[in-house]
């Protein structure tokens, strides 16, 4: 592992683990292949690293992937997350106020992959990384066990070098689609894009919502029509039927928001509880047949 000194902490623990190889596990779009050849969406959820404690993350993790999470987002928090809304910033929040950082974060991960080969996305803006070093966290990151990476705020052209060098590594770009995307900068966001495309359901932050966009499903449909990568929805899903509506058209589910607060409100075992009625909806909808 390459070292720098912002990433420091992180090489310390990591070298004491067992060299981890990636080509062992299911890539992201090994996983989306896995789950479309069975007929059924990829459920993704989304958790604050940290939350609700440092020590719990790991158990939260592993819980999400037995209650059927398929590839699991591990957001690094920070101080300014201008894309989320209340219930994800007050995760990062208290998750800063308990200490966690990027180096805690690939910590946190690496004890996760001790015990469990789920595809991990992590989550981040972009000031976390430059701070910690891009070049050093590409490199900590994988050998923590990562094998995405999705940026809230660097969109297709912002910046070439910081692209490049996200391409270039063993990470996979995850690229974010807004409703306002026009099909030809979406084709153009595809091309460098990798593992799957995060389509935003709605224009704003992240949070809960009890209803989803009407025309969300023309817009999936339309979507598809002109990228190759599987498209995940996420941004406002929070119930089972919205998880049935959403992988009935979308080759995945994205759940952030209402996992959060069921993580608060009920711990791991109501975290996971939660995501399983998920999964259990989206099943129910794919009955054997492939999703279209």
């Amino acid at each position: 592992m390459r070292r720098s000194m912002a990433s420091a902490s992180a090489t310390t623990s990591s070298e004491r683990l067992p060299h981890l190889n990636l080509s062992s596990m299911p890539s992201i779009s090994e996983r989306f292949a896995e789950r479309r050849g069975e007929g059924r969406a990829t459920l993704v959820p989304y958790v604050t690293s940290g939350f609700p404690s440092r020590s719990a993350t790991v158990d939260v993790l592993a819980g999400l992937a037995e209650a059927g999470g398929d590839v699991l987002e591990l957001g690094i928090p920070f101080s300014d997350p201008l894309a989320d809304g209340p219930t994800i910033q007050d995760s990062t929040f208290r998750a800063l106020e308990g200490g966690m950082s990027v180096a805690e974060t690939l910590e946190v991960l690496a004890e996760f992959r001790r015990g469990s080969d789920t595809p991990i996305v992590l989550f981040s803006y972009l000031n976390p990384l430059l701070r910690y070093g891009l070049e050093a966290f590409l490199a900590d990151a994988e050998e923590a066990g990562a094998q995405g990476l999705l940026l809230t705020d660097v969109p297709t052209g912002a910046d070439p070098q910081i692209e490049e060098a996200i391409l270039a590594s063993a990470l996979d770009l995850i690229r974010l689609i807004a409703p306002t995307t026009r099909p030809d900068r979406a084709a153009a966001i595809a091309k460098n894009g990798q593992g799957f495309l995060y389509y935003i359901s709605r224009t704003g932050v992240t949070g809960a919502r009890e209803a989803l966009a009407e025309d969300l499903e023309d817009e999936v449909r339309a979507l598809r029509e002109v990228v190759e990568l599987p498209v995940a929805v996420g941004f406002g899903i929070s119930t089972p039927e919205q998880a049935a509506l959403v992988s009935g058209v979308a080759d995945g589910v994205i759940v952030g928001s209402a996992l959060i607060r069921a993580l608060d409100e009920g711990g791991p075992e109501g975290a996971g509880a939660f995501l399983a009625s998920l999964r259990s909806a989206m099943d129910e909808v794919s009955s054997g047949a492939e999703v279209s």
